[in-house]
């Protein structure tokens, strides 16, 4: 999973913007820059404003003093960004340990049905020279032998089929592990462990719809903040050239909002903010229906496999012997005999279903538990 965090384009793009956000960040908390004017003035005139006689130099600082609660918006605004970038981080890397388990899974079934394939290939050869045999002695007609290998020509086209599945699934699997090379070997491990329990409010998604509801509340706030007044001061020494003179200058400049008052940009920031809010609730629902179906289909799967491992492939595969048995004898048909592989057939193919179906219930129960890491915590 480490290589595949490091290759995954989604990951890549996510951490990133994680990155893009912490810079944000750190520029927020920065004031505005003083401002440094050079005035130059009565010069180059007529009279006794001719040459430089009459110059008067101003030289001045001027300060927007950034009041009115802008830089503390600014400054949630960003933080509010941040975490919402490391949870999107977060829930990229969700995602891909969910595509690789579902993947594994889907690479294990296909393993499994490859071995099922071969093995009722090679009952379907053995059940060829069986009727074959049968035929040769008188015992069944030769319709017998067309039936056998016509079940034989249908168990090859089947294993061809598994054989394809089988490799594109490991080929799949290794895309997404960053690989080239497909896995020569699959073995099952701790990633099968379904949690307990999984608290819908606590799921990466919903944690961030929730600090999208904090970023639209910091938007509305800077809004409310770029209404106020927003004065700049400043303060400088006029030199008089005619006299020597200097004196101190200050000034003062506040816009007045006759005009525009910010009103709708509030407006549609309080509308935001309404949408974030929607948004959360509605990831809360869509999360409890997740965890709930998943929740149902593993309880469905492991009620299917209990079935199935216990007595149900025994079974199976004792009428498969039994049948073989009796046909050899000559006591039943090849009919029953082909009947009782089918059935031991889509007995074990019920059984890899219902593995996979057990494992992606797992994995999706695992993608909503999935631990947030140290989103929660600034640097």
């Amino acid at each position: 999973m480490e290589e595949a965090d490091a290759r995954s384009p989604r990951v890549v793009a996510a951490e990133a913007e994680v990155e893009a956000a912490r810079g944000r960040q750190r520029q927020a908390g920065y004031r505005y820059n003083p401002t440094l004017n050079v005035d130059v003035e009565n010069f180059a005139g007529t009279g006794p404003y001719s040459g430089l006689n009459g110059l008067e130099t101003t030289v001045s600082v001027n300060q927007r003093l950034d009041i009115g609660g802008r830089r503390r918006a600014r400054m949630t605004l960003a933080d509010a960004e941040f975490l919402a970038a490391k949870y999107r981080l977060e829930i990229a890397r969700a995602d891909l340990a969910l595509d690789v388990r579902n993947q594994f899974a889907t690479a294990l079934a296909a393993r499994d049905s490859l071995a099922l394939a071969r093995e009722n290939e090679a009952r379907a050869r053995e059940l060829v020279r069986v009727a074959q045999a049968m035929v040769d002695t008188g015992n069944e007609p030769p319709l017998r032998a067309f039936r056998a290998n016509a079940a034989l020509v249908q168990a090859t086209a089947e294993l061809r089929t598994a054989e394809a599945e089988e490799r594109t699934a490991r080929r799949s699997l290794a895309a997404l592990l960053g690989s080239s090379v497909s896995p020569a070997e699959l073995m099952e491990g701790d990633m099968w462990v379904a949690p307990e329990t999984v608290d819908s409010l606590a799921t990466l998604d919903v944690r961030l719809a929730e600090t999208e509801k904090l970023i639209a509340e910091a938007r509305l706030q800077g809004q409310r903040a770029d209404g106020r007044l927003d004065p700049s001061v400043g303060f400088g020494v006029r030199q008089l050239r005619d006299t020597g003179d200097r004196a101190l200058i200050a000034n003062v400049s506040v816009p007045l909002p006759v005009f525009d008052r910010n009103r709708g940009n509030i407006s549609a920031a309080k509308s935001d903010v309404a949408a974030a809010i929607a948004r959360r609730e509605n990831a809360v629902v869509n999360a409890q229906a997740e965890i709930a179906n998943a929740q149902a289909e593993l309880e469905a799967a492991e009620a299917r496999l209990a079935a199935l491992e216990g007595s149900g492939i025994e079974q199976a595969r004792e009428g498969v012997r039994l049948a073989e048995l009796s046909y050899r004898a000559g006591k039943s048909s090849l009919v029953e005999y082909i009947d009782a592989q089918q059935a031991y057939a889509a007995t074990q193919a019920e059984l890899i279903a219902a593995r996979q179906a057990r494992a992606e219930a797992r994995a999706i129960l695992s993608r909503q538990a999935a631990a947030d890491g140290d989103a929660d915590h600034q640097p």
